[in-house]
């Protein structure tokens, strides 16, 4: 954790107003978008054509350099495979969602009790651990991730931007620090967005209050055409409300973020009168994710301490389906202390009683943790058994992809891994993961100077320049570097030396 005396979180949120105001200060050329058609409503004006869809997209790749180098950040692959499936589904339903830039969307956690979810310019949404321990169905955290993607397809923040050209950036910056910041302080909260207070900060307000209703009709209507009961949305905003009112000296964060005025939520209701109900059964993978991050919100001895009581309550008093969401998280807390028996116990309970409910599909979750426990117990040919099996049952998923890179390298299938993971690094480019788990390969086989290539690509694509460069110097400098090597060094160095003058000249000019 960052030293005192910042909060948890405000330090990045710092640095990511910077990089905001940097980003948004860059000259960009504005391309013609590929437009195409939209069936949906086109609820938003034209005032975004001020800040292009590339401008956009840089704009969020930078504020999630900053959000992913922060320990908050939940680097961990099941919870991203599962926060990305339920947007995928919800965009799959309604593609024109993606709005007129097709953005190309990524949905992501945060490690924080608060209920809180955000949507980043470019196509980046981040939820809080809190949100979806709150959520009390599928349903639910479906409907805040589509509120979310009505944000991003109507473009708010680049409409915001074009509205008040002159006057956004410091607002812009100001308001995204004390979205994040609440989560730790609402006193530190209330002191961003008092610095950024102002005509501009009063227009931007008002305008936010619109774009809330505008993401709010959008949501519904992914909501239904993905098959998701539309009174998720009713229940979760019905529920904040209701804490707004009996506790109004410690709002939520999510009504601090996202203003509630009784009209948004007489409109939400009144809308969802006219609409025929449909029912959701909850996925496995919701149940289970959820327990899974009340392990990650809090992974030290007093959390587990606390998941323990939880889980055992939920077990004696839960459901037939929270007993099973109870056992997962215990198997969970005995991995983690190393006991790996009991876990591979309640693992096959759970499994067991998951095939004798027909409204369960096989899990992919269930099939990762069985991966991490073999290869806990020292098992590695029955880890990579398994993985070769769920990889096959479960070909987009990037924890079990990844799982399996790793089974190939403990049971020293060196080549195998490696040409693996450059096949990866070719088809997910923006995937730091994958250049990591290369850099390691490669280190394994004892390629020094394509180990350090692959960490310049790492670092290169988390925003960190300096580390990249520096590691290109390394690889030159490799007594195993081929003339082929030397030729891509080079290239690579000028390229990236370019961009870390640009972003210096930027800083120069602030």
């Amino acid at each position: 954790m960052k030293p005192a005396p910042y909060p948890r979180f405000l330090h990045p949120a710092i640095r990511l107003g910077v990089a905001m105001v940097l980003a948004l200060a860059s000259p960009v050329l504005i391309a013609p978008s590929l437009l195409h058609a939209q069936n949906l409503p086109n609820l938003g004006g034209t005032d975004g054509e001020e800040l292009s869809p590339l401008m956009e997209r840089r704009l969020g790749e930078q504020v999630m350099n900053n959000i992913r180098r922060d320990p908050d950040y939940i680097e961990d692959a099941p919870t991203l495979d599962y926060l990305n499936q339920l947007g995928g589904i919800l965009l799959g339903s309604s593609p024109e969602a993606r709005g007129d830039a097709g953005y190309d969307f990524f949905f992501f956690g945060v490690r924080d009790p608060s209920l809180n979810a955000f949507a980043l310019p470019g196509g980046f949404i981040g939820a809080h651990s809190g949100l979806v321990l709150s959520a009390q169905s599928e349903s639910e955290l479906a409907s805040v991730l589509a509120h979310e993607i009505g944000h991003v397809s109507q473009r708010h923040i680049a409409r915001m931007i074009g509205n008040q050209r002159k006057d956004a950036l410091l607002p812009m910056a100001g308001l995204l620090i004390a979205a994040l910041a609440a989560r730790s302080s609402p006193d530190i909260a209330g002191a961003a967005m008092m610095g950024s207070t102002g005509i501009a900060a009063q227009r931007q307000l008002s305008f936010g209050r619109d774009a809330e209703r505008e993401a709010d009709r959008l949501g519904l209507q992914i909501l239904r055409g993905a098959g998701f009961e539309l009174n998720g949305m009713v229940n979760f905003f019905g529920r904040l409300q209701n804490a707004s009112r009996n506790r109004t000296d410690n709002l939520p964060s999510y009504l601090r973020t996202h203003p509630m005025t009784g009209e948004r939520m007489a409109d939400i209701e009144a809308r969802i009168r006219t609409l025929s109900y449909k029912q959701h059964v909850d996925s496995l993978d919701f149940l289970l994710i959820r327990s899974r991050l009340r392990v990650l919100q809090d992974d030290t001895p007093q959390g587990w301490r606390d998941a323990t009581t939880v889980f055992l309550e939920q077990s004696r008093q839960g459901t037939r389906a929270q007993l099973m969401a109870a056992k997962y998280g215990l198997a969970m807390l005995a991995q983690r202390q190393r006991d790996s028996a009991t876990a591979f116990v309640l693992l096959n309970e759970l499994k067991a009683e998951a095939a004798r409910t027909p409204t369960y599909p096989a899990s992919q979750i269930l099939s990762s943790f069985a991966i991490e426990l073999e290869l806990l117990g020292g098992q590695a040919s029955n880890a990579l058994s398994l993985a070769k099996e769920a990889r096959i049952q479960f070909p987009l998923s990037r924890a079990i992809t990844m799982q399996y890179a790793d089974t190939l390298l403990v049971n020293g299938k060196k080549n195998e891994a490696t040409t693996f993971l450059r096949d990866q690094a070719q088809l997910y480019r923006q995937d730091p993961g994958v250049q990591r788990a290369l850099a390691r390969a490669y280190a394994e086989q004892g390629k020094l100077a394509l180990q350090h290539l692959a960490l310049a690509e790492y670092y290169s694509l988390t925003g960190a320049l300096p580390a990249a460069l520096e590691q290109l110097k390394m690889a030159r400098g490799s007594s195993d570097a081929s003339f082929y090597d030397q030729a891509v060094i080079d290239a690579r160095e000028r390229e990236l030396q370019a961009s870390w003058r640009e972003l210096m000249e930027k800083s120069k000019r602030k």
